[in-house]
């Protein structure tokens, strides 16, 4: 399996350790996973679509903060 670097902040990497039993790299596939597949709906549903490039950009924002979101309620 194909391997990739996330640098994270020290705070962050601090907050990381106190959860030992959380599988960190999982979690970043998880993420990655969903957000690919966020973005394969996205280009799907706006292939033929009239929207304009800001209009895709504020959805995805809110599908963003919502992926998010989800991740932080799956590592709790």
């Amino acid at each position: 399996m194909p391997s990739i670097t996330v640098n994270v902040d020290g705070d962050l990497k601090d907050r990381m350790e106190k959860h030992p039993e959380i599988n960190w790299s999982e979690v970043t596939r998880q993420a990655i996973r969903e957000k690919i597949e966020t973005l394969e709906v996205m280009d799907e549903l706006t292939s033929d679509s009239e929207l304009t490039e800001s209009d895709v950009a504020e959805i995805a924002d809110k599908i963003n903060k919502r992926e998010r979101e989800r991740v932080d309620e799956r590592a709790d």
